[in-house]
């Protein structure tokens, strides 16, 4: 979409791995970070701002708090903001506050130059097929049930299509590699990568290069409906088409 896009597969203890992304906003990198509230929005923002600053002082994060069922008007919400994060949380509620600007806001951000990181269910919802949750397929585990995100059945739906494949998080802490996996046997999704905590997925173009203290793990279709996994390091790079 003509700017990079940074996944953030969850964690708090490596503050630099949204430094790529600070570096690729303008301006006064007024960061907005879009967060859909359940109740603690506003101590989130704290919490995501302290990250921010960390990883680079010259930074004012903005809060786009959504309520709960909320939907997101970019066009308003984005006026002056040289960067967006989205948040982590309840990730079918982030796909839903998202549902109506699928298509302006992934416009919006390359017209405008303003690039996007995902942190945990942003990540999820910046691909073109979002596994936005569930920990059973036909009724049968493929993670723990705490990791389901308030659904039993793996879901896949619409995302914003900033990446073409699904995006799965907190991997290797969650276990969630399995669902992905599961995804992708299924042929619900093209392919996908998990994405462990503190670990960052830049994707420039055909290019995706990870970075930070775990791993990407990229899970691709093979003949018979089974797939194929590789993990990634950091300063490795994977063909992201």
């Amino acid at each position: 979409m003509g700017s990079r896009t940074f996944l953030i597969g969850g964690g708090w203890d490596r503050a630099e791995v949204y430094a790529p992304f600070l570096r690729e906003a303008r301006g006064e990198r007024r960061i907005g970070c879009l967060i859909v509230d359940e109740g603690d929005g506003a101590a989130q923002f704290e919490r995501y701002a302290g990250a921010l600053r960390g990883a680079g002082p010259k930074c004012a994060p903005v809060p786009l708090l959504l309520p709960l069922g909320g939907r997101f008007e970019p066009e308003t919400a984005l006026a002056g903001i040289d960067g967006l994060l989205v948040c982590g949380g309840l990730t079918p509620a982030y796909q839903e506050a998202l549902a109506d600007c699928r298509e302006r806001l992934p416009e919006l951000l390359a017209a405008r130059g303003v690039p996007y990181a995902g942190f945990s269910a942003g990540a999820a919802v910046a691909a073109r097929r979002a596994v936005v949750g569930g920990w059973l397929v036909d009724g049968v585990p493929v993670c723990p049930e705490e990791t389901g995100e308030d659904l039993a059945e793996v879901e896949v739906r619409a995302g914003l299509g900033l990446v073409p494949f699904a995006v799965d998080v907190h991997a290797a802490q969650w276990g969630t590699l399995a669902r992905l996996v599961a995804a992708v046997g299924r042929r619900e999704v093209p392919y996908g990568v998990a994405v462990d905590e503190n670990t960052l997925l830049t994707v420039d173009g055909d290019t995706a290069r990870v970075a930070g203290a775990g791993r990407v793990h990229v899970v691709r279709p093979a003949s018979g409906g089974s797939v194929t996994v590789r993990a990634y390091g950091a300063g490795e790079a994977f063909g992201a088409r």
